[in-house]
């Protein structure tokens, strides 16, 4: 399985990004998918996660009600829509299928990561 993020970048404090992460071949509309984030210094940190068909969200509690995950399989990408965004929020944010159809803790596959820097 090939991932690749992107639409991360440069924003100021209380803008809004939409990172998108796209999967290969069609190879993971079955499985969960996953947004994870590392900040210098920092270990990795579950941000989101959204089970296969879309019917179920988790949120980790840095993002919870400033975020949402969604999916779109046709297009085998999946898109975390971030809102009020603050400078603890800049990392580099990384997608990742789960080998399972929901839930973040077997991770298959992990994307290259996308940088969001959110200035003051």
């Amino acid at each position: 399985v090939q991932l690749q993020a992107s639409g991360g970048g440069p924003v100021q404090a209380g803008g809004s990004l939409r990172p998108s992460c796209a999967c290969s071949k069609r190879t993971c509309s079955n499985n969960a998918m996953n947004w994870f984030r590392q900040a210098p210094g920092k270990e990795r940190e579950f941000v989101a996660s959204i089970s296969w068909n879309g019917g179920s969200t988790y949120y980790g509690d840095s993002v919870k009600g400033r975020s949402a995950i969604s999916r779109d399989n046709a297009k085998d990408t999946v898109y975390l829509q971030m809102n009020s965004l603050k400078p603890e929020d800049t990392a580099v944010y990384y997608c990742a299928v789960n080998r399972k159809a929901t839930g973040w803790g077997l991770i298959g596959s992990w994307g290259q990561g996308t940088q969001v820097t959110v200035s003051s």
